[in-house]
C-alpha cells in the first residue's frame, strides 16, 4: 500500500467472517481485562489492557504502516515513550549523544532524571556535522539520540551518514521524527534504528489527545521495549487510540497543506523588515537546504523567526495574535504560536539555551491548515503591533 492508503485502512480491516461486526472503525475496546476459555491461554491473544488492547494494538500496526517498520508500540505521552525506550536500552555507566538543540522536555528528562538519578552520562552536539558526532563516541556510548529538524531553531542533521558511524561503534540511534513526520521523512529508511514520535502533534493532529509512539523493525528491540511497556505501564488508552487512528487517516492531506501553508508565511517573514531572521528547512536561505532537499519528501509545517526586539517585543507579537492560538504543542489543524524561551524550553537554562541560539526574540510557530493570506495577515498584523 502506498502511504495514504495505509494510513487509512492498516488496523482497521473490517471484520467479515461469521460472527463479525464489520466495523469499518475499529471499535473502542474499553474493557480492562479479558474472559478466557481456559486457564493458561488467553482469548484472542487478549488479557489485560496494560499488556494489550484490541483497540491500540490496532493503532500500534498502523503506527508500524507509516514509517515502514514491523513493530509499532503506543504510549501515554510523548514523555512516556522517551521514559520507556531509556528504561529498555541504557543501565548506568551508559554514555549517551544528543543533538545540543531539542525539545525542553526531552532534555529535562535526560539531564534530571537519567543522568541526575541513573548516572547515565550524556554529550551534546551540534550534531549538524557528522565530525562532531564521531568525535564523542565513547567506549560505552549506547545511544544517539537527534530531532531533526530540531524543536525549535529547525536544524537538520544528515541521518545516513551519523547511522553509518554508530553502527560501527554499536550504538543504537534513535530519530525523533515528530516535526517531519513519517509523510515528509522516513528514518528507519535511512538507516536509524527506532523512530519515535509525540502522536499528540501532527499524526493525531487535532489537539486532542496526548501520546506517544515508538516505531522499529528489529525484533530483539522490539521485545525490549514491550516489556517495559508492560512492566512500566505508560500505555496509551483506548479511547486516545481511537482517537490517533482517527487522526492518522488524513496525515497525508494535512501535511501537504502545513507545509504550502508554512512556506508561504516563512517566505512572508524573509520579506519583512520587522524580522531578523527566518528557520524553514525549505526556504533557500536555510544553511541546510540542500540536505532537507535529500532526506525529506517535504519541509513540513513548523518554523521559528527572530522578531526585530528584545523578549517584550516577542511577547507584543504573541498577543496581538488573533488566529493563531498563544500555546505551546503543535501540529494541529489549528495555528500555534509560542515563545520557546519562557514555554517549550524554560527548564533548560539560559546559558545553555543563548549557546544552542534559543534567543529572548525567538518565536516558533505550528502554521495550520487555515487560509494561508489569512495567517499572512495575523503574523503581519501583529508585527505591526509589536513594532508599533
Amino acid at each position: 500500500m502506498e502511504f495514504e492508503t495505509a494510513a487509512i485502512h492498516v488496523g482497521e480491516e473490517p471484520n467479515m467472517q461469521e460472527g463479525g461486526s464489520g466495523d469499518v472503525a475499529i471499535p473502542i475496546h474499553l474493557s480492562s481485562t479479558f474472559a478466557r476459555r481456559k486457564v493458561d491461554r488467553p482469548t484472542g491473544g487478549y488479557e489485560y489492557s496494560r499488556t494489550s488492547n484490541p483497540t491500540r494494538h490496532a493503532l500500534e500496526m498502523r503506527l508500524a504502516a507509516l514509517e515502514d517498520a514491523k513493530f509499532g508500540l503506543a504510549f501515554s505521552s510523548g514523555l512516556g515513550a522517551e521514559t520507556s525506550l531509556f528504561l529498555a536500552l541504557l543501565k548506568s555507566g551508559d554514555h549517551v549523544i544528543a543533538f545540543d538543540d531539542l525539545y525542553g522536555g526531552t532534555r529535562r528528562l535526560i539531564d534530571k532524571v537519567f543522568a541526575s538519578n541513573f548516572k547515565v552520562s550524556v554529550d551534546y552536539v551540534d550534531a549538524r556535522s557528522v565530525n562532531n558526532v564521531e568525535r564523542a563516541f565513547k567506549k560505552n556510548t549506547k545511544l544517539v539520540w537527534l530531532e531533526t529538524p530540531t524543536n525549535p531553531l529547525m536544524k537538520l542533521c544528515d541521518i545516513a551518514a551519523i547511522s553509518k558511524a554508530a553502527k560501527t561503534r554499536g550504538a543504537i540511534v534513535v530519530v525523533d521524527n515528530t516535526f517531519a513526520t513519517p509523510y515528509f521523512q522516513r528514518p528507519l529508511a535511512l538507516s536509524a534504528d527506532i523512530v519515535l514520535h509525540s502522536t499528540t502533534k501532527y499524526i493525531n493532529g487535532h489537539s486532542d489527545s496526548v501520546g506517544g509512539a515508538i516505531m522499529l523493525s528489529d525484533r530483539g528491540l522490539y521485545e525490549q521495549l514491550k516489556f517495559v511497556q508492560n512492566a512500566a505501564g505508560a500505555v496509551l488508552s483506548p479511547f486516545d487510540s481511537f482517537l490517533v487512528m482517527r487522526g492518522a487517516k488524513t496525515l497525508a492531506v494535512r501535511m501537504r497543506e502545513h507545509a504550502r501553508n508554512a512556506a508561504k508565511v516563512a517566505a512572508f517573514l524573509e520579506s519583512s523588515k520587522n524580522v531578523r531572521r527566518v528557520y524553514y528547512p525549505g526556504l533557500k536561505s536555510h544553511p541546510q537546504y540542500e540536505l532537507a532537499k535529500k532526506q525529506m519528501g517535504g519541509f513540513g509545517g513548523m518554523l521559528s523567526f527572530e522578531i526585530d526586539g528584545d523578549s517584550k517585543t516577542a511577547a507584543k507579537f504573541l498577543q496581538a495574535l488573533k488566529i493563531f492560538s498563544l500555546a505551546e504543542s503543535l501540529g494541529g489543524v489549528e495555528s500555534l504560536a509560542e515563545h520557546p524561551a519562557s514555554m517549550t524550553h524554560a527548564s533548560v537554562p539560559k546559558g545553555i539555551r543563548e549557546k544552542v541560539g534559543i534567543g529572548d526574540s525567538l518565536v516558533r510557530l505550528s502554521v495550520g491548515i487555515e487560509n494561508a493570506d489569512d495567517l499572512i495577515g495575523d503574523v503581519e498584523n501583529a508585527l505591526r503591533a509589536a513594532i508599533r
